[in-house]
């Protein structure tokens, strides 16, 4: 999870798209508006040599060139390579919100989610991604928005079932109203390697029972899949904001339980609005869950439902 940037436009390429203006920082409430890149984008092939900056949706300036597939000790880096360094954190403590320094080799946490993934991206690969700003790990701080922009920005997502079976691939649950979102590693067998929650911490879990909104091939890195595309296990009866709003007597036992619990979900009249969807985080927030406003079987089962 996170937040937030040439003048020197005559050096720029002519046909350059116009740089995507980025949303305010996040802060309690990170996106006042729905997601608008919900429709599902094909993957495109890793940029040419000096292409890379078109894709950067900083304010201060282009992310660096990065010619092809990034290379370490003389070989291609892989998705391999991220998951192999991501399992050696498992264990270690997860806070909603943690910076993590990009260049810091030795950093054993606190983590959150997206600086999780992003900071195994560039200890692996040399590449910031999901950062900003996006050439600077020093300042570098990690958000499953800039996630989400940066993806549609290289065109680089790809249908959930292909991460599934992508070893190293991102599975991405974009940023709600309110509430966080989540990134995770695939490990090719319906397996993540992720920054969970301030519960569990960072844990080898499972793709299955769970809502994913696309999956990222972060350009620069070669993936390799394990075989067919699998989609993951159908998550049904998950309540969350959504347009039109949601309506149903499941809604309605979810405020009476928030209610009863202090949370403040406001009338029990079974619509699932701002505020039910804020009240859902301030108890997955004291309860350590996976803060994201959406109730699916884990929270139902903390409400006693």
């Amino acid at each position: 999870m996170s937040k937030k940037k040439r003048s020197e436009e005559a050096a720029a390429p002519a046909e350059a798209p116009p740089t995507p203006e980025m949303p305010p920082a996040p802060t309690g409430m990170p996106w006042a508006d729905p997601m608008p890149w919900t429709d599902p984008m094909p993957w495109a092939s890793a940029p040419g040599s000096g292409d890379w900056d078109r894709f950067s949706t900083s304010r201060m300036a282009p992310a660096p060139a990065i010619p092809g597939i990034a290379r370490r000790a003389g070989r291609e880096v892989t998705g391999e390579d991220m998951l192999a360094l991501a399992r050696q954190h498992i264990g270690e403590q997860y806070i909603l919100g943690a910076r993590a320094p990009m260049a810091n080799a030795s950093w054993k946490g606190p983590w959150d989610c997206a600086e999780f993934v992003s900071w195994c991206v560039y200890q692996a690969s040399g590449i910031l991604f999901g950062t900003e700003p996006r050439n600077d790990p020093m300042r570098a701080d990690a958000y499953t928005g800039y996630w989400a922009q940066q993806a549609r920005a290289a065109a680089c997502t790809i249908p959930v079932e292909d991460a599934v079976a992508t070893v190293g691939a991102a599975l991405l649950r974009y940023p709600q109203p309110g509430a966080a979102g989540h990134i995770v590693f695939s490990d090719g067998a319906s397996g993540t390697l992720e920054a969970h929650s301030s519960k569990r911490g960072v844990i080898a879990g499972t793709v299955n029972g769970r809502r994913w909104d696309t999956g990222v091939l972060v350009p620069g890195i070669r993936y390799y899949r394990t075989g067919d595309a699998t989609p993951p296990k159908p998550v049904r009866g998950v309540l969350r904001l959504t347009h039109p709003l949601t309506r149903s007597p499941q809604v309605a036992e979810v405020q009476k339980a928030l209610n009863q619990r202090g949370y403040l979900a406001g009338s029990e009249d079974g619509i699932y609005g701002p505020q039910t969807a804020h009240a859902v985080v301030r108890f997955q927030n004291d309860q350590g869950l996976v803060a994201d406003g959406e109730v699916g079987s884990i929270t139902r089962k903390a409400l006693g439902l």
